[in-house]
């Protein structure tokens, strides 16, 4: 008999983290550096998002999957360079989350269209709690909440089988918290680098926790004159 190992799933977490530090050195990148000095630094944020979320599983995405996960990003890129806002920043909030739900997406489970639609109004919301927790700092505390998340779930034998993502997840998780404080507050700033990084890691545990959370939805076979079809 063959034994069938279970699928290994993506390193969501550990893709949050990356997020969390990038975006916040990109964001404070934009007081000291134009626009396109910044674009090394977000493809790099990009790949290593990317690299967490379909590099795990240990087979490609498929075209599909490839170009819906890098299509909205480039095309953010596109306004930044035309001095439209950064919204590509903001897109990096809920980017973990938007390459769950397509690792997810395979014919026998579609990306349902309500489900986009749900990913798009978190998404907003995360980007007011991005913007807004200068004046609310107790969504900034979600940065504190990096370090616990990891070692709360080692308490579960099936992730603490998995000691490599553990391990990972754990450092770049207390890494987010220390590059989050040691980053300058630029001058004439009307906020601290961790103060950012706390809404960031707060929006993005809320995206991606529901992401998380969504159901496999798989077609069934349906019964044609007795027949399966």
């Amino acid at each position: 008999m063959i034994q069938q190992w279970p699928a290994r799933s993506p390193w969501t977490f550990a893709a949050v983290c990356v997020m969390v530090t990038l975006l916040t050195l990109l964001v404070f990148g934009l007081t000291q550096v134009p626009v396109i000095e910044l674009l090394p630094g977000y493809v790099a944020a990009y790949l290593l998002i990317g690299g967490c979320i379909f590099g795990p599983p240990g087979k490609l995405p498929a075209l599909r999957q490839a170009a819906a996960f890098l299509l909205p990003g480039a095309l953010l890129v596109v306004l930044a360079l035309l001095d439209l806002g950064f919204w590509c920043g903001g897109w990096l909030l809920g980017l973990p989350a938007w390459g769950l739900l397509l690792n997810r997406w395979t014919m026998a489970n579609p990306l349902r269209t309500v489900d986009v639609f749900k990913f798009f109004g978190l998404l907003v919301l995360g980007m007011v709690v991005f913007t807004f927790n200068i004046i609310w700092v107790i969504f900034s505390l979600g940065l504190f909440l990096l370090p616990i998340v990891p070692l709360v779930r080692l308490a579960h034998p099936e992730y603490r089988a998995r000691p490599l993502q553990a391990a990972v997840e754990v450092l770049l998780a207390v890494a987010s918290v220390i590059i989050a404080f040691a980053i300058p507050t630029p001058e004439g700033s009307w906020s601290s680098p961790w103060v950012y990084a706390g809404g960031a890691a707060t929006a993005g545990l809320i995206i991606t926790y529901w992401a998380w959370s969504v159901p496999r939805r798989s077609r069934r076979p349906q019964l044609n004159n007795g027949a399966i079809v």
